[in-house]
């Protein structure tokens, strides 16, 4: 009979290894077989303009989808139903858009019916876990619950506009929402938020500059969708909030100029500009939306592997923030 702690440790290396394992493997041949199919895009911020593949959200839901049917048979807890769940409707919402060119609000509103495994499920709390204590508000929390999917996969989603960022930023923001889950969620939980992790690891080892296959709607949402499902089931909202606060800004900025929902690809002024000598400047348009990129450029052009940098350097430090809220919150929570 193991112990707790081997058992935990037995099944997260099982789930760990698998989603990263399928992800690592399985992409390059993808990576072929959309290249032979025809299904690829143009890579604007390269001197070439080379053609890449998109999308990967197929393999990397393959390889979550794995290692989350493995630990819902080890560990048969309702929570990570409700987080696969999540994430397969994330991600056929995703595919859909990858495959047609859908209107501006049909992925948020489409997402909502993501959202909903976690309500049929209960795989919710009816506490909101604030920095100084929680909030009891089980009528309320289930609208947000409606809100928090949408949101995030569309966060992410928004943020996905440079070679590996939207899979740099999953990763750095993943490692503060897992120890927040760990602290104040259960096991359970914790387990599945490990394939999220590591699958999208894998998929940054071919989404880094340069960007040898993109990881499309389906693979942006389907993160955000279990990012937020993840949080939500952990009891981490807003740990999650501030571990993303980059992404959420880019968003904000997005939101607040453009001031309605629509799809990046019908902004007819862009928010930057691609110099003689390919790197991104912030445009002179007074019609140009404001996007996080756009703000890190206003003071000169940079390249995108700048860019990239400080939007990460950003990351790190919102996670850093998150870590340093999980201390403020165990020790109100807590104690």
């Amino acid at each position: 009979m193991l112990s707790p702690i081997i058992s935990i440790l037995v099944q997260a290396t099982i789930v760990s290894s698998i989603s990263f394992l399928t992800v690592y493997f399985l992409m390059p041949w993808f990576i072929r077989y959309l290249i032979k199919k025809g299904s690829v895009v143009q890579d604007y911020h390269k001197s070439k303009r080379p053609a890449v593949p998109r999308p990967a959200g197929p393999i990397l839901l393959l390889g979550i989808a794995i290692s989350e049917i493995i630990l819902y048979f080890l560990v048969p807890d309702v929570k990570i139903l409700a987080i696969l769940l999540t994430t397969v409707i994330a991600f056929i919402v995703g595919y859909i858009d990858d495959m047609r060119v859908m209107p501006g609000w049909f992925k948020p509103v489409a997402l909502v019916v993501a959202a909903v495994p976690i309500l049929v499920l209960v795989a919710h709390g009816s506490h909101l876990n604030l920095i100084f204590g929680d909030s009891y508000i089980p009528i309320l929390y289930l609208g947000l619950i409606l809100a928090i999917i949408p949101i995030a996969g569309n966060t992410i989603n928004s943020i996905d506009v440079l070679n590996g960022v939207a899979t740099g930023i999953i990763i750095i923001s993943s490692i503060p929402l897992l120890i927040s889950i760990a602290i104040f969620g259960d096991r359970e939980t914790l387990l599945a938020g490990l394939p999220m992790l590591f699958s999208t690891i894998a998929l940054y080892r071919y989404h880094k500059i340069p960007s040898k296959i993109f990881p499309g709607d389906s693979g942006t949402l389907l993160l955000g969708a279990m990012y937020g499902a993840l949080a939500i089931a952990g009891k981490s909202e807003i740990i999650g909030v501030i571990a993303l606060l980059p992404a959420v800004m880019n968003s904000f900025l997005f939101l607040s100029s453009v001031k309605k929902i629509v799809e990046h690809r019908d902004i007819k002024s862009r928010p930057t500009i691609l110099t003689d000598d390919f790197k991104l400047a912030a445009s002179r348009s007074t019609d140009a939306p404001s996007t996080l990129v756009r703000l890190i450029v206003a003071k000169g052009p940079l390249s995108e592997g700048q860019i990239a940098r400080r939007i990460f350097t950003l990351a790190i430090f919102s996670s850093i923030l998150a870590l340093i809220t999980i201390a403020i919150q165990f020790y109100f929570i807590k104690w």
